[in-house]
């Protein structure tokens, strides 16, 4: 449509191998189509141009004149914009794009589009519609495989129905397994090959078996992926023709590579498994290997594809069945169990449209997993697209630099903002209904129930003060013998009497004894339901007039109410004169209002319960309102406005920014730079730091910026690049400083480790010209990742070329130049396939 009125499209994704899918795609449909990447541009002047993101936002805070020409934007996988890192970029481009482009939004999952839609219509004053179908053209039947079992269990049914009973037996195929319900996590041996008999093998066997491949098998680590695919290097799924086909397809693809990348290990080990039909797809993989990959997937030639989740993203490849190794991933910061969205992203890859009837989604369960993830897992709603916005010294520098906007113009028209507005209509309407029942609550003598009400209450906190000094570990533990009745009572629940089992120290913890912390066994009377769980957050006692059941729970002593034995509540070994004193005090204060509650006149009145129940009705509601009224403050005022007034700051006291906010120098040379570290690398190149080094230190220390992998040991470095990593990590530690300074929470130490040296040692001698197989032996980072972390360089190298430039400094700007030179050959750079 675009096309035919002569106007321009731009089409983004998120991630560099869906563009360059797509490129592809577009180019055989239109042939006028262009390409910008970090890495590639091809026919930048053509009417359709495929991009990432982060390329659109940089040509809008750059008034790119393409734009002028531009119709229409489409944003594939738009849910990429809750992403914690990189979503903030997506609400940046949609909140700068003009009022007079048109946008599509494309996504498999978004339960509120609805609000979503509302945002943009928001934004630019113009509809927005919402087309949505929750049709499947080929439906999906999820089964469970409980680990240590020997059969799957169909749990939810091609009509979307959960089957309660089979999911009963398979939780108790998992209880009855014991020690064998491990699963596979932890069953690589040092050379990382997995067991023959794991569970996957069981499955993945089981699969073919029953013809129903190509099944795609998702496991959360790249050391996993090649383990369980390594394991079934026994199966072979492809006859003579098929073989033939892949060592073609295989060998066309690596024709371009050098006759020493040719002998790399990972090429050469590929290629066996490959030809059975067993593929591997992870980030760790050299590009070509994955692309190479990919297309056999596409043609039928790969039975068994090993992948991590990123495959689910966007690649569209689908399979007959999907299944799940594990449902717990490590998200960066903890283990978790994936969420039902995720799931749904990635069993949305079972069921090719127009070849089979239905999808078959394989879950396997350990016994670390509880009924309750499993079902909210496989019976889940997609997750809500929420906003992921946080501020950047690159935003805020590029607003402060563009006329017309600014940083807090960027705030006021966020989702994230939009969000919190969204929720104000139903905190209104809760307020009002609260405000109602406590005008319509009519308590006889009401002031002087008011009076009696804080005077109880005063004692109360002064009960839970007094029971502070009763459960300290010296005043408690002589008191707790076998046998011993004590009362128990937590936050929520009055547990009652209970029994005393035994009293330990518990277990890892500091040596101080003042944080010593101490875990009383006692016998209660439980519930039927939490009588036999296993988490003592989750027990509650039983209710009156059931049948519970006496179990011993481990509590801590500071959840001890009472103990049964007379006049303990001032134990005798309090021998200090402060404890003394400060006894004395508690008691005199308690003496004193229980001396006020027993001369209140309402104290005898036969209805005093019944009116005290009544105004502490009221009073609840009253706190209620009050804390509704603190949130709707909240959520009307500019969300992170304090954190903007810290950033700014932080710039005026390094001298990116005047105190009125006109951008400085150093502020123009930062805007140039967003890799997330523009403060650090500008400082770098204002001190000089880069002008005494060579072309290879420089490239090496700019490896840091860009590693975010993992290495097992951090390299010895020789002092030239010791050297520069000082400096480096010095100016750091000074930034840390100003920033914590300027009230932005940030830890100095954290901060300075982020910047990794793994890869200082290998950017060097690849920058003095060593070949790729060299340059693998010197790290255990995978091969596929030394060529992303090279890539990403590239692109910082072009930032560096430009921030040099904006400075005038060409001296420095043609050593960055030489340094892209350097790094930019053989197979780190060789062309996608699909270009």
């Amino acid at each position: 449509m675009s096309l035919q009125k002569k106007q321009r499209v731009i089409y983004t994704s998120p991630i560099k191998a869906l563009s360059n899918q797509k490129y592809r795609e577009l180019f055989e449909e239109f042939q006028d189509v262009g390409l910008m990447t970090g890495d590639v541009t091809i026919n930048p002047t053509a009417s359709c141009l495929v991009m990432t993101t982060e390329i659109l936002r940089s040509m809008l805070y750059r008034g790119s004149e393409i734009m002028r020409e531009v119709a229409w934007v489409i944003f594939d996988e738009i849910h990429y914009m809750r992403d914690k890192e990189r979503g903030v970029v997506w609400e940046e481009t949609i909140i700068l794009l003009p009022d007079n482009v048109h946008y599509v939004f494309l996504s498999a999952t978004i339960p509120n589009a609805r609000q979503f839609a509302e945002w943009i219509c928001h934004l630019h004053n113009q509809p927005c519609h919402v087309v949505y179908t929750d049709y499947r053209p080929t439906p999906l039947q999820h089964y469970i495989f409980p680990a240590g079992g020997d059969g799957i269990h169909l749990v939810v049914d091609e009509n979307g129905e959960f089957r309660e009973e089979n999911f009963a037996t398979a939780m108790q195929v998992l209880q009855e397994a014991g020690g064998n319900a491990r699963g596979d996590m932890g069953l690589r041996g040092r050379k990382g090959s997995v067991r023959d008999n794991s569970n996957c093998y069981k499955i993945v066997k089981m699969i073919m078996e029953r013809n129903f491949a190509p099944v795609i098998v998702f496991s959360f680590s790249k050391k996993d992926c090649e383990a369980y695919a390594l394991q079934l290097t026994k199966l072979d799924f492809n006859s003579a023709e098929e073989k033939n086909l892949v060592v073609e397809v295989f060998n066309n693809a690596i024709d371009s590579l050098s006759d020493s990348d040719k002998k790399l290990p990972q090429v050469e080990n590929v290629l066996p498994l490959l030809k059975k039909g067993i593929g591997i797809h992870h980030g760790g993989l050299l590009p070509l290997l994955k692309e190479t990959i990919e297309i056999l997937f596409a043609e039928g030639l790969i039975k068994a594809l090993f992948a991590t989740e990123t495959f689910a993203m966007g690649l569209n490849m689908p399979a007959r069945t999907v299944l799940f190794t594990s449902a717990r991933k490590f998200d960066g910061k903890d283990f978790r169990w994936i969420t039902s969205g995720e799931y749904i992203q990635m069993s949305g890859r079972a069921g090719r449209r127009g070849i089979d009837d239905r999808g078959i989604v394989i879950l396997m369960v350990d016994e670390k997993m509880s009924p309750m993830a499993a079902k909210n897992i496989v019976q889940g709603e997609a997750d809500p697209l929420n906003s992921a916005f946080h501020l950047t010294y690159n935003m805020v520098l590029n607003l402060l630099r563009v006329e017309e906007i600014n940083p807090e113009y960027m705030l006021e028209r966020s989702f994230y903002q939009f969000q919190n507005y969204a929720t104000i209509p139903q905190l209104l309407e809760n307020i009002r209904k609260r405000e109602k029942d406590h005008t319509n609550l009519k308590i006889p003598n009401e002031e002087q129930i008011a009076t009696y009400y804080k005077i109880r209450q005063q004692l109360d906190a002064l009960a839970v003060e007094f029971q502070g000094y009763i459960t300290k570990p010296q005043n408690i533990l002589q008191f707790l013998q076998p046998g011993r009745l004590i009362k128990v009572k937590n936050t929520d629940d009055d547990f009652g009497w209970g029994v005393v089992v035994n009293v330990q120290k518990k277990a890892d913890q500091s040596k101080l004894e003042s944080d010593v912390q101490y875990v009383c066994e006692v016998l209660l009377h439980l519930s039927p339901e939490s009588a036999h769980t296993h988490s003592s957050l989750s027990i509650k006692p039983c209710p009156p007039g059931q049948k519970g059941e006496m179990q011993v729970v481990p509590i801590l002593i500071h959840l001890i109410s009472s103990i049964s034995s007379v006049r303990l509540y001032v134990p005798k070994d309090l021998r200090s004169l402060d404890s003394r004193q400060s006894i004395l005090k508690s008691v005199q204060k308690i003496e004193a209002f229980e001396h006020r509650m027993y001369s209140h006149p309402l104290h005898k009145d036969p209805k005093l319960e019944e009116y005290y129940s009544l105004y502490e009705r009221k009073a609840k509601l009253g706190q209620e309102i009050k804390k509704i009224k603190l949130e709707m403050k909240k959520k009307k005022s500019l969300l992170q406005m304090d954190e903007l007034k810290c950033r700014k700051r932080v710039l005026r006291r390094l001298g990116y920014a005047t105190p009125s906010d006109v951008i400085e120098m150093k502020g123009r040379v930062a805007c140039e730079i967003d890799s997330g570290q523009e403060l650090l690398l500008t400082e770098l190149i204002f001190h000089g730091v880069f002008t005494d080094l060579t072309v290879q230190q420089s490239c090496a220390l700019l490896s840091c910026f860009v590693c975010q992998e993992k290495a097992s040991e951090t390299p010895k470095l020789t002092e030239t690049l010791r050297g520069p990593l000082r400096i480096m990590q010095e100016t750091a530690r000074r930034i840390a400083r100003v920033s914590k300074e300027a009230k932005i929470e940030m830890d100095e130490e954290t901060y300075v480790d982020s910047f990794k040296p793994h890869m200082m040692d290998v950017v060097n001698a690849w920058c003095n010209g060593a070949e790729f197989a060299q340059i693998c032996k010197m790290t255990d980072i995978f091969e596929g990742s030394v060529i992303r972390i090279m890539r990403r360089l590239e692109e910082m190298l072009r930032q560096m070329c430009q921030a040099s430039k904006a400075i005038g400094n060409t001296e420095l700007e043609s050593k960055f130049s030489e340094g892209i030179r350097k790094i930019k050959r053989d197979i780190v750079f060789a062309a996608s396939l699909y270009l």
